[in-house]
């Protein structure tokens, strides 16, 4: 009974509607499909990704990425979960928008042989922009391990700050990590620090 209760006292969130598809200037990001499974086992199987993200197991296989595709493409699940894939539809990586404590949350990850070329940015410049079209006035949470200043540079070009530090449990890693707190709060964000 105090577990429905608790549900009823937590306000739902407004939901940004269906996964959209949308371009950037290299980029295509859409829902994602079963057939992503490969291309996503092969990317969080390796462990240069994989220790950078909080719930990711290592090994990641075929199998891990078909479970988390059955609950990303279900329709079920507040948020979106966009697949970047290159302009011949290759699944490099993902942006993610997710409800958890009662707000926003942004996770992204790419493909380590996409690495450095500006896609990170270019897509979770898009990807926020198209969110924050359909959900105004919403604040974003976010956040990068301490090890991970890439990440938080693709955050800090779009307008996150810092609001404190933690530590976060890494599956891949089997340990505590220092994790990097992160929010874009309304009126922060900015349209086309991507080009920088």
């Amino acid at each position: 009974m105090s577990a429905l209760r608790l549900e009823k006292d937590v306000p739902a969130l407004p939901d940004p509607g269906p996964c959209p598809v949308l371009s950037t200037g290299r980029l295509v990001l859409r829902p994602h499909r079963p057939q992503d499974a490969e291309a996503i086992a092969s990317s969080l199987g390796d462990f240069r990704v994989a220790r950078m993200l909080a719930r990711v197991p290592a090994p990641f296989d075929r199998q891990d990425a078909e479970e988390w595709l059955s609950h990303a493409t279900s329709g079920l699940l507040p948020g979106w979960a966009l697949a970047i894939t290159t302009g011949d539809d290759v699944h490099i990586g993902t942006v993610a928008f997710e409800q958890r404590a009662g707000g926003w949350h942004l996770g992204y990850w790419l493909n380590r042989f996409y690495w450095g070329r500006g896609y990170m940015s270019e897509a979770v410049h898009g990807a926020v922009a198209r969110f924050l079209m359909r959900m105004p006035g919403v604040e974003l949470h976010s956040g990068v391990f301490a090890d991970n200043p890439a990440s938080l540079r693709v955050q800090d070009r779009i307008g996150f700050r810092i609001t404190g530090l933690s530590e976060v449990y890494s599956v891949a890693r089997g340990a505590m990590v220092p994790h990097v707190e992160t929010r874009l709060s309304p009126g922060d964000f900015r349209p086309a620090a991507f080009l920088r």
